[in-house]
């Protein structure tokens, strides 16, 4: 209920096929067959029954789910073409920094010839990158075995409790 212009309260009514339509008189309350006053008018004077009533609610929700998923539809489409751009420009970023790495080992390379032979430098960088490479490789398969299996271990205990309690509390309530 909101208030209006002069501090009366509107009253949100909503009329089937029709929206939403806005009364400042008060609903008064009905009275069924017993006399007992009621807040809702039960009655058909409009010509909308329960089943129908019912029907357009059913319509309207549908309508409403369907407009929602097309909306999500649409957000996810746009938000995937920006993501699509940032994995692009991430990509062409990667591949600069893999030939920016080249560019600076071979800097080291021309570094060290200045001090021993081409050939010598070309060595010392070689086993440098093949020593790095095998204590990255280690530490990978250290990390992926702990990882392994991919079993969410925390969850599983905790619905193993979950199940367990609700073993103990039906147990508990069956009569002996």
């Amino acid at each position: 209920m909101a208030a209006g212009a002069l501090g009366r309260p509107y009253h949100h009514v909503t009329l089937p096929g029709a929206g939403t339509a806005v009364s400042r008189r008060r609903p008064r309350p009905v009275r069924d067959a017993g006399g007992v006053a009621t807040a809702v008018d039960t009655s058909q004077r409009d010509g909308h029954g329960t089943v129908e009533l019912v029907r357009v609610a059913s319509d309207q929700i549908s309508r409403l789910v369907r407009s929602e998923i097309q909306l999500a539809k649409a957000e996810l489409a746009d938000k995937g073409k920006r993501a699509g751009i940032g994995v692009g420009l991430l990509g062409t970023a990667g591949v600069l920094v893999f030939f920016g790495a080249g560019a600076l080992i071979a800097t080291f390379a021309l570094l060290l010839d200045l001090v021993l032979p081409a050939w010598a430098a070309a060595l010392i960088v070689a086993g440098t990158l093949f020593v790095l490479a095998a204590g990255l490789a280690l530490a990978g398969r250290a990390s992926l075995q702990r990882a392994l299996p991919p079993v969410p271990e925390a969850t599983v205990a905790s619905v193993r409790a979950d199940l367990d309690a609700a073993k103990h509390a039906v147990a508990d309530r069956r009569p002996s």
